[in-house]
């Protein structure tokens, strides 16, 4: 069975062989997918970590144990990042793809 951080590892490797403008990158002194230069998912404390946006409903998306990402002790949570724990591991890479899909939208 794969860690969680194995199972990040191969969502990356595999997103990095479908198209060059997936790279690995660092976020926050954690492994990160970027996307053009910008940073869609990482892997955080056994969770990952998606940029989905603030219109993303978490509940909606059957997703029940998450939680905006909130690094700083004295900021607000960021808002457009969601912290999946690995209780949704199998989800993960749903997820990196509507985050890919979301920046491409962006970037667009």
């Amino acid at each position: 069975m794969n860690t969680p951080e194995q199972q990040f590892s191969a969502i990356a490797a595999q997103l990095a062989a479908e198209s060059q403008e997936i790279t690995t990158a660092k976020m926050m002194s954690s492994p990160g997918i970027r996307y053009r230069n910008k940073v869609i998912a990482f892997f955080y404390h056994d969770a990952m970590v998606f940029k989905l946006g603030r219109a993303f409903d978490a509940e909606q998306f059957g997703l029940h144990e998450y939680q905006l990402l909130s690094p700083y002790k004295t900021k607000p949570p960021l808002r457009d990042w969601f912290e999946i724990s690995a209780t949704h591991s199998d989800r993960w890479e749903e997820l990196t793809r509507l985050a890919l899909q979301r920046m491409r939208e962006e970037l667009s």
